[in-house]
């Protein structure tokens, strides 16, 4: 029951941070590590019941997509086909390849986590008053966005900064804009490891965790899009960065 209890809560953390920010795995992931579950079926089961964050998520975030449909269109095509590449990485590595790189995905994830203030700074200083993308920078953003559906597919946390970074120094959106498309993006991503997963890897799949996780998500994702902005990001980030660490100690010294 205490297990329960924290995946659930876990759940609700990553669902509203994922809105806000964009780091939600690493509430979730870690605390799935810590209770002991395998790497590749944490992350397995982690990214499906991530899905449910990113539906309640984009709810909440309705009003900011209505002028964004139509590069919605244009680059959700890049992040599912990164998406369905990093799922097919995922599954074709071996297992231990997969936990062999997970202390360098956390770190990596941990990182942006930390840097994520100066980045949105950067995005806020790089918005264009007038005027639209070059073809090239088009072609730069639809490229960068596969590579991050590919990184999401595979793994995915910190997705949602690297998403805002990226099109920030590209599209003239405010930040709110960007968060509203980052949020639709990485779901896209999300829902279509998801389904490769649950179509060709069910044996890597805990169900339970799963719907511990989706309904804690959909809780987070829907109270982040609602409260968040009142919640002071540099809370979120040190509970981020202390669950990541102590999963880091527990893989790198005891595993």
């Amino acid at each position: 029951m205490l297990e329960a209890v924290a995946i659930f809560t876990a759940g609700i953390w990553a669902g509203g941070i994922n809105t806000i920010v964009g780091s939600g795995t690493l509430v979730t992931f870690p605390t799935l590590l810590l209770f002991g579950y395998p790497p590749l079926t944490a992350n397995v089961s982690n990214n499906i019941g991530m899905v449910a964050g990113g539906i309640s998520g984009i709810y909440g975030y309705r009003r900011e997509l209505d002028s964004n449909r139509r590069i919605l269109v244009r680059l959700a095509p890049a992040s599912v086909a990164g998406a369905l590449v990093g799922a097919a990485l995922l599954l074709v590595l071996p297992a231990e390849s997969f936990k062999a790189i997970v202390p360098a995905l956390i770190a990596l994830g941990l990182v942006m986590v930390l840097i994520g203030p100066a980045v949105q700074r950067r995005t806020a200083g790089a918005q264009r008053e007038e005027g639209s993308p070059t073809m090239l920078s088009r072609a730069l953003l639809t490229f960068g966005i596969f590579g991050l559906g590919v990184y999401g597919g595979y793994f995915g946390a910190a997705q949602g900064i690297l998403l805002v970074g990226l099109m920030g120094m590209i599209l003239s959106d405010g930040i709110q804009r960007l968060t509203a498309i980052k949020n639709v993006l990485a779901t896209v991503v999300n829902a279509v490891a998801a389904m490769t997963f649950m179509i060709v890897a069910t044996d890597r799949i805990d169900w339970t965790v799963v719907a511990l996780i989706s309904g804690g998500a959909f809780v987070g994702g829907y109270l982040g899009a609602r409260f968040g902005r009142q919640l002071p990001p540099a809370v979120l980030r040190a509970i981020i960065v202390l669950i990541g660490v102590v999963a880091l100690v527990k893989i790198l010294v005891f595993d």
